[in-house]
């Protein structure tokens, strides 16, 4: 649910203010977090006595900063591309900058699904084996405390009294 501007005071003109408490409500943050981002350097609102005043620039930025978070980037890749769109009147450079730095991501992401997958697999595979053992332990004649084959590095030590 989007803010409901503050009404603008005589010197802003026509553009519409927020709070703090606003910007907080609408993108369901708390204050301290949206004074962390202003810390960080990525949010500056103005400053009126002791009130911030937030305008539109300041919450499309606290937008963009949580779309970033969503989307897995760290905070330092989210603050270059808010100095990105700083810098650059040239929109269509910053989507180009934009989908390189997803791009990016994506293949980050997908290279870390690879690694879990391969995880995965391995803990199935021993799991597996040792399953069987325990199966196997619990046939008759069969040692309980039987030490794994000493070819399998994955497998505990087990030690003799």
């Amino acid at each position: 649910m989007p803010a409901v501007p503050t009404k603008p005071v005589a010197e802003t003109g026509d553009e519409p203010t927020y709070t703090i408490s606003d910007l907080a409500r609408e993108f369901a943050l708390t204050t301290r977090a949206i004074r962390f981002y202003e810390e960080e350097g990525m949010l500056a609102p103005e400053r009126r006595g002791r009130s911030r005043v937030y305008r539109d620039r300041e919450r499309a930025r606290l937008g963009l900063i949580l779309r970033g978070k969503r989307l897995g980037f760290s905070l330092s890749e989210i603050r270059e591309l808010l100095d990105q769109y700083a810098v650059r009147r040239n929109e269509r450079a910053q989507f180009a900058t934009f989908i390189e730095s997803l791009e990016q991501r994506r293949a980050r992401l997908l290279q870390q699904k690879d690694d879990i997958d391969a995880v995965l697999a391995e803990i199935d595979t021993v799991a597996r084996e040792y399953r069987r053992r325990l199966k196997d332990e619990a046939r008759p004649g069969r040692s309980a405390l039987r030490e794994p084959a000493p070819t399998d590095p994955a497998a505990p030590a087990v030690q003799g009294n």
